[in-house]
């Protein structure tokens, strides 16, 4: 076959792996790649990488022009870098994860983010005010026995703040901490199941009992416990349970409203959308849990160094949601 013709031939194959290559070369950090296009380019690449490398076989064997060899050339080096390149470290793919990849989509939901955070914190402040005014509300939302135990915990009299420790170490109560907060954040999140319907109600039931302890504590003069020790953990804990519920209703509202998907494929593709905030709100839980066991129950720091860190940890949590990943398309 003369150059021309094997050229004529060849040249849409060269032309859609050079578009590949494109593709799966594009700098994360400047241009977020489309997950859908990269997985269905994935299986596809291995064979025509190899169509590339029999066609330049068969130009040196033909002897065709050196700048046809070059170009097959490049491309068949281009492709091998794809295909063998060592994955980036955990570290390296949590990293960017971290900066860029949890913050941008967290705005790209914004208005879940938002309603989630008002259906959570409402009801919390209406239910705060209520006690405030008729104190004995708070044994319609909490048992007595409960209210008890409560109290018990935040004695200004006890030597460590929150929860009695059964094995008296930070380590056995982070574990607890994070049982408690995970099964917490998956009741929120899978709610959204049952058309947003679970996720609103774990979100106002858990905003209820939040602004009913809140006040109640408050209320008979535990202020210099129970303040303290939620003031470390708070930003994370309470931040985290908003992004499960705002991915709850983003599951919820592909259910109701699939357009012109079908309705499991409109819930399956909005529970993708959301697994990034997932993963970071699980992992917020995490450091929530480990704040909490390792810092807020301590009593030696002054009550102005919890009260810093507290609000340090919110602001910077503020700053870090609105500004990090500002380089990924929202």
């Amino acid at each position: 076959m003369k150059q021309d013709a094997f050229e004529r031939k060849y040249q849409p194959v060269w032309e859609k792996f050079e578009h590949w290559i494109s593709i799966l070369s594009q700098d994360r950090r400047r241009l977020r790649v489309d997950r859908e296009l990269r997985m269905e380019i994935a299986p596809q690449f291995p064979a025509l990488y190899r169509q590339v490398c029999h066609h330049l076989a068969l130009a040196r064997a033909r002897q065709y022009s050196a700048a046809l060899q070059q170009r097959l050339n490049q491309l068949a080096l281009d492709g091998h870098r794809n295909l063998y390149q060592s994955r980036a470290s955990l570290a390296g793919e949590l990293g960017q994860f971290l900066i860029s990849g949890l913050p941008s989509t967290f705005r790209r939901q914004w208005r879940f983010m938002l309603v989630s955070a008002a259906v959570f914190y409402l009801p919390a402040a209406a239910m705060a005010i209520a006690i405030a005014l008729q104190p004995e509300l708070v044994f319609s939302m909490i048992d007595p026995t409960q209210v008890a135990q409560m109290e018990s915990m935040y004695d200004p009299a006890n030597s460590v703040l929150g929860r009695e420790r059964e094995s008296d170490t930070d380590v056995y109560m982070f574990g607890f901490y994070i049982y408690n907060n995970i099964s917490i954040g998956f009741q929120t999140f899978a709610g959204g199941l049952v058309f947003g319907l679970g996720s609103l109600f774990y979100l106002i039931f858990n905003g209820l009992v939040l602004g009913a302890v809140a006040m109640h504590l408050t209320s008979i003069g535990f202020t210099e416990t129970f303040w303290p020790f939620v003031a470390g953990h708070s930003a994370f804990e309470l931040t985290a349970i908003v992004i499960f519920g705002g991915v709850g209703l983003m599951i919820g509202y592909g259910g109701i409203a699939p357009g012109r998907k079908k309705r499991w494929h409109a819930i399956r593709d909005q529970a993708a959308a959301g697994m990034p905030l997932v993963y970071g709100g699980a992992l917020m839980l995490l450091v929530a849990a480990f704040i909490e066991a390792f810092w807020s129950s301590t009593t030696w720091p002054p009550l102005t160094v919890k009260y810093a860190v507290g609000l340090f940890l919110w602001v910077a949590l503020g700053f870090y949601f609105a500004l990090l990943g500002r380089n990924e398309p929202e």
